[in-house]
């Protein structure tokens, strides 16, 4: 038997609200400009957001707009001194990008995962934080003493393949107006544990608000940073992880088409070869079309990649095959990238 910890934190947490402005800055770009090259990052803090990066773009969009709005949707006020910073793309970067090259617009190594653990094909208890993010995300909108910042994290109790047995530890530090802990409290306690029996799993312990109070958060009680939280958006630590972040990029940028190739390629071999678990790695050189290689991990050994994922795994044909201009990122960038 072993432990094993994976977290997630709440899209009212200070990163993924970074996370989700610069995401919804690029679906606007998309949206009028499918074109549109983008890598857009934004910091918070003590009453001020800063939005910064590139972008070339036919859109006309107003990012303090759209940030005031992302702002309001997540359950926060909209006061806040917005700084728009944002930049025009490098040249040199367009020129390994554009439609004649077509190449990676960047480099680096990307990992996909999937494992037979669920019908999402993710690990059971990832599976259970993002949905209760997307529990925790209704509450904030329908109880006045919930509060939109927190985070939760199990600490499940694994057998020698790996297959969770219990949850030993079950904790949760979530934003509240701490006038009614003990009624909060056992919302989050209730809901969890029926959650958690549906997998099958009981929770040894839960550990709420450890410190003993959440009052101070979001902004106020932190800083938060686009791309802070690549762990969470990808597999929760159950698989590797890439260098580079998701939120705020168009897909010309192997951060984001190569890590949806990745995960489409895991999940693919998984089944083909009924394996237990599958990881992918991708990984490129800026301007170059072509995967620099496919490494393929799984329960049963080392698999060799077939020629034609090399081709499949080309930028432009990851965004054609996936539709990656059509996707809304805002949503991917509230609880993890690949929730099914």
């Amino acid at each position: 038997m072993k432990l094993f910890s994976n977290e997630i934190v709440f899209r009212g947490h200070p990163d993924k609200v970074c996370d989700q402005i610069s995401a919804a800055i690029l679906d606007e770009c998309l949206r009028q400009d499918k074109n549109s090259r983008c890598g857009i990052e934004t910091v918070g803090g003590k009453g001020k957001i800063f939005i910064t990066g590139e972008v070339t773009t036919k859109a006309h969009f107003l990012a303090e707009e759209i940030c005031r709005r992302v702002l309001r949707d997540i359950g926060y006020r909209d006061d806040y001194e917005i700084i728009d910073n944002i930049g025009r793309q490098s040249t040199d970067i367009a020129l390994g990008t554009n439609d004649e090259v077509a190449g990676a617009g960047d480099q680096g190594m990307m990992f996909g995962y999937a494992c037979n653990d669920t019908e999402e094909l993710l690990p059971t208890a990832m599976v259970i934080l993002q949905k209760l993010a997307r529990k925790y995300d209704e509450l904030v909108h329908s109880h006045p003493d919930f509060y939109p910042d927190g985070k939760a994290q199990i600490t499940g109790i694994y057998d020698d393949d790996f297959n969770i047995q219990s949850i030993k530890d079950f904790t949760i530090s979530y934003n509240n107006s701490e006038e009614h802990r003990e009624e909060t409290d056992k919302i989050l306690k209730d809901y969890v544990t029926a959650l958690c029996a549906e997998h099958g799993l009981e929770i040894e312990r839960f550990l709420i608000n450890p410190t003993g109070r959440f009052l101070i958060g979001g902004f106020e009680g932190d800083a938060g940073l686009t791309g802070r939280k690549i762990v969470v958006d990808a597999y929760q630590s159950f698989s590797n992880v890439g260098g580079g972040c998701m939120n705020g990029k168009d897909p010309t940028k192997v951060d984001l088409s190569g890590a949806y190739m990745a995960r489409k390629y895991a999940c693919e071999i998984l089944r083909k070869y009924d394996l237990k678990w599958c990881e992918v790695q991708l990984s490129y050189a800026i301007g170059i079309r072509r995967p620099l290689a496919i490494y393929i991990d799984s329960d049963k050994g080392n698999l060799v990649p077939e020629e034609e994922m090399y081709s499949r795994a080309e930028p432009k044909n990851i965004i054609d095959e996936l539709h990656m201009k059509e996707i809304n990122y805002e949503e991917k960038a509230r609880y993890g990238h690949f929730t099914d």
